[in-house]
């Protein structure tokens, strides 16, 4: 009894809200209230979010687990009712997944240590026993000085890093100062990109230089603490700041290359920076410190001739303007360290979600409804930008394709499980416009606003560079970036229920508008389209 008042409230607003004018063809309040209704009391999204995030996972491009997850999902989509399911593939290089991974200090008393094996490092020869050496070195000149040194020791370098109270923002929630950045296109936009700098050019050949000399010089393997800071920014191109949460929460870097054509660095890890201050500290006051270390990882290569990597895509064809299509998108990769939930199961969970209740309630729009599961969007978009250039636009030749003038629009969700607020407009007014009428369908889930600004950093990116109408949800960011984006902590027991259900809930609410508002979005002007 009580659900059924609070729907009868909510689609009463609704209907106050959007009453002010007749709704286009297709896009009636009995409508729109079914959708929100079975989004919401009849959600799956969560039974989606622990598929992806507890079984078929860690899901990094090119291994056995993201082949899975893609198969899982074609099969679910497949089962609803959706039509033309299949994967698309694209060159990638080896994927590469951890096995076994442990690490104790021996000496001078034991100690378990928390880490995780850097991506793409190699393995170790089994369970290593060796001494810790503390390598100072900024050039190759001071590298010299270890010469003969390191054969067969773990080699650390950086220096302790400060472990500050948990007294900065960990959950990050818009406030009206967030919200007024936001809402306001920056008028000192940031000056395009020149390269890296002669100091970053130095820097990065010396990172070179320095892994030949440790493979050359024999070192048994490599250990790290991650970031030099403990903050970090919020995301969404806003000035917030925010601050991580250590205490064995870690974020691992790079530890080699997916082009196996790359000479292999030493293995490494990535610890806690509790317990790798420890090791620092001890060696700096001259104690022998012995460390235990097991590494042992797989690398995938890539056998198919089509490539490593795969997008998974299904639709629901449209009637009467099925050659447009509303393409929804979230990236189905995932760091290889924990369940990836928050980057991006809720992200492809949603979207999936999406389209489950639109099929579900039998509806047909006009247009067809798209979903795309993109790979290997964590080493720069790779998935996307291979669907534009293969469908709508060859950025080589700078070229638009017959199906640029059909994509009616775009939208993206990647940043978290935090409930949708808006969309940020990518400086199309016009859309910006439509999206705040659509939105009056939604406000009482909480979307509040559209945002004329434009945001990078994921999925939309490439439509928008090919002259495309890409957009991505504005959403609360929580502790995305302070505990689970692209650590070990990125796990099911993070994502938010109600949060999750309300962005599946948006997400068919705007495909259903897009695919059946009369005209299709409106695009920026642009020179070459």
């Amino acid at each position: 009894m009580a659900r059924s008042v609070v729907s009868l409230v909510s689609l009463l607003f609704v209907a106050t809200a959007l009453s002010a004018q007749a709704p286009p063809q297709g896009l009636d309040l009995a409508t729109i209230g079914r959708i929100r209704t079975e989004a919401i009391q009849g959600s799956q999204v969560m039974d989606h979010a622990w598929w992806l995030s507890e079984v078929h996972t860690p899901r990094a491009t090119g291994t056995p687990a993201f082949r899975q997850a893609s198969e899982w999902a074609m099969k679910r989509l497949t089962e609803w009712g959706l039509q033309n399911v299949h994967q698309e593939r694209f060159p990638f290089g080896q994927g590469w997944t951890i096995e076994r991974f442990s690490a104790h200090i021996v000496t001078p008393h034991a100690q378990v240590l928390i880490g995780q094996p850097r991506w793409n490092s190699p393995s170790t020869s089994g369970t290593v026993l060796a001494e810790v050496v503390h390598l100072k070195a900024t050039s190759d000149s001071e590298l010299a000085r270890y010469k003969g040194q390191l054969r067969g020791k773990i080699v650390v370098m950086q220096p302790v890093r400060a472990v500050r109270m948990l007294d900065g923002r960990i959950i990050l929630r818009m406030g009206e100062k967030e919200w007024q950045e936001a809402m306001h296109t920056p008028l000192s936009p940031a000056a395009p990109g020149g390269g890296p700098s002669a100091a970053q050019r130095a820097a990065q050949a010396f990172q070179q230089s320095l892994q030949q000399f440790l493979v050359t010089e024999g070192a048994a393997a490599l250990l790290e603490r991650g970031s030099n800071s403990d903050e970090t920014f919020g995301g969404s191109d806003l000035s917030w700041m925010q601050q991580r949460v250590d205490g064995g929460t870690i974020f691992p870097t790079s530890g080699g290359s997916r082009d196996p054509k790359v000479q292999q660095q030493v293995p490494s890890a990535t610890l806690a920076v509790e317990h790798y201050n420890r090791i620092v500290r001890l060696v700096e006051r001259g104690q022998p410190v012995r460390v235990e270390l097991n590494i042992q990882t797989t690398f995938h290569p890539e056998t198919h001739p089509e490539g490593n990597a795969i997008n998974t895509i299904a639709e629901i064809p449209g009637t009467d303007l099925a050659n447009e299509v509303v393409l929804l998108g979230a990236h189905l990769d995932s760091y290889p360290y924990a369940g990836g939930a928050t980057d991006n199961a809720t992200g492809s969970s949603a979207m999936m979600e999406a389209v489950r209740v639109i099929q579900a309630l039998g509806l047909k729009p006009r247009r067809t409804i798209r979903i795309a599961l993109w790979a290997a969007e964590e080493q720069g978009l790779l998935g996307s930008r291979a669907y534009v250039q293969r469908h709508y636009y060859d950025a080589a030749t700078g070229t638009a394709k017959p199906d640029h003038q059909d994509l009616a629009a775009y939208f993206n969700l990647d940043n978290g499980t935090g409930r949708i607020l808006g969309v940020w407009g990518q400086g199309n007014l016009g859309a910006v416009k439509l999206f705040e009428q659509w939105g009056e369908a939604v406000k009482d889930l909480g979307f509040r606003a559209v945002s004329p600004r434009s945001v990078g950093a994921t999925d939309h990116v490439p439509f928008d560079q090919a002259g495309l109408p890409g957009f991505q949800f504005i959403q609360e960011r929580l502790e995305y970036q302070s505990r689970t984006h692209h650590s070990n902590m990125d796990t099911f027991d993070h994502v938010q229920r109600e949060d999750l259900v309300q962005q599946g809930a948006v997400a068919a609410v705007f495909a259903w508008y897009a695919a059946n508002w009369p005209e299709k979005l409106p695009r920026k002007a642009h020179d070459r389209f």
